[in-house]
């Protein structure tokens, strides 16, 4: 850090990549994480025209440029057409956008716009840092792994995917997220939440998870009749649909969003979690604390989110319900954890133990390891 600030020049960064928060929010922390320790770094972010990154990462306070690219259609395939066009067009955007901004170092975080800006950065001899955060690598980060001068991961036996000697165990990046009971009480107020009732908080992720929403609405009659609060959100396109169902009961203990803008308050409140066991879902569970019941999604690479979900399971930081299983068990596994105080507290003690919380911190070590080299 010091023998950078002999140079005049402010400090130039590139992050590209996204698709899901699972890589948006990891992208996020990073920047932060750099402005924090240098406000006069220059930061832009690359992403997928249409994406939720292009209104996420505005929202975040940071610059964005869209590529129009998208990924392989295995159904449709006379689109491809129209993907291959687009891949080449990107890659255009990409050298512009490579050649105005001038990068010190291009930061790839798993999704399809990283493909291309990488691509150009490595060939114009910009140091590339990669960010898996998966245990199942993405097919954009195998496919740069070779150009990449450095990868950082959350797992072990990452190198079955990228070679040995340029992978890093950090853990994930994630949001800055604090318990506290000033946090607790601004919880109570924000939710609308009687501070005598336990809170279940369900997530599927940023987009929502249709087998949870399901299996919560299956059982809305359950959750109304018992003594516990749900903090649930649906994503943007089930919301509709579960509203209607908690409409029609008039539940005053569901409270229902398409997206929570504060996850950090929603943490604060929750006696346990019900979550898709994506990495970044993961991560935050462990850095906070939280008891959780895990529903891997099956749409995923490899099944990835089931090995996710065993890691915690192995150490009794987790309980496990397949997607399967979920809409008849989900809700009675919930109810048992909330009457189980005991099992409560074992949960959220094993999944803190397992906790990373100087990733963020880690991966920016390593940028600036990176960016040092090439201003020798």
């Amino acid at each position: 850090m010091q023998h950078l600030q002999k140079h005049d020049e402010h400090i130039r960064v590139i992050i590209s990549g996204g698709g899901t928060g699972g890589h948006i929010f990891p992208a996020i922390s990073i920047a932060d994480e750099l402005k924090r320790r240098d406000p006069s770094t220059e930061i832009l972010f690359v992403g997928a025209l249409g994406r939720m990154e292009m209104e996420r990462v505005p929202a975040a306070g940071y610059k964005i440029i869209g590529l129009p690219i998208s990924g392989l259609q295995r159904r449709l395939i006379y689109k491809n057409i129209t993907v291959a066009l687009n891949l080449v067009k990107s890659l255009f955007r990409a050298k512009k956008i490579i050649s105005d901004f001038q990068p010190h170092i291009a930061i790839g975080v798993g999704g399809y716009a990283s493909g291309p800006l990488l691509r150009v950065a490595s060939k114009n001899g910009i140091p590339c840092l990669l960010q898996e955060q998966n245990s199942y690598a993405g097919v954009t980060n195998k496919l740069l792994a070779k150009k990449a001068s450095k990868i950082c991961v959350a797992y072990s036996g990452m190198d079955k995917f990228f070679p040995k000697d340029k992978i890093v165990i950090t853990g994930n990046p994630v949001r800055n997220l604090i318990i506290s009971d000033v946090l607790k009480r601004e919880a109570i107020t924000f939710f609308n939440l009687d501070t005598d009732k336990p809170v279940v908080l369900a997530i599927g992720g940023s987009l929502g998870a249709r087998t949870i929403n399901e299996s919560l609405i299956k059982n809305i009659e359950i959750i109304n009749n018992s003594r516990i609060q749900l903090i649930w959100q649906t994503g943007k396109i089930y919301h509709k649909a579960v509203k209607y169902h908690t409409d029609k009961i008039a539940g005053k203990n569901i409270h229902v969003y398409d997206f929570i803008s504060r996850m950090d308050l929603a943490y604060n409140v929750a006696d346990l979690m019900i979550s898709r066991a994506g990495a970044i879902s993961i991560s935050e569970i462990c850095l906070t604390g939280k008891a959780s019941i895990l529903v891997p999604s099956p749409n995923v690479a490899e099944d990835h989110q089931t090995k996710n979900a065993q890691a915690l399971v192995k150490e009794g930081a987790a309980i496990m319900v397949t997607d399967a299983e979920a809409p008849n068990i989900l809700v009675e596994k919930m109810l048992n954890i909330i009457n189980d105080k005991n099992l409560r507290e074992e949960l959220s003690a094993n999944s803190s133990k397992m906790a990373k919380p100087s990733a963020t911190s880690q991966i920016v070590d390593e940028v600036y390891k990176l960016i040092e080299k090439t201003l020798d």
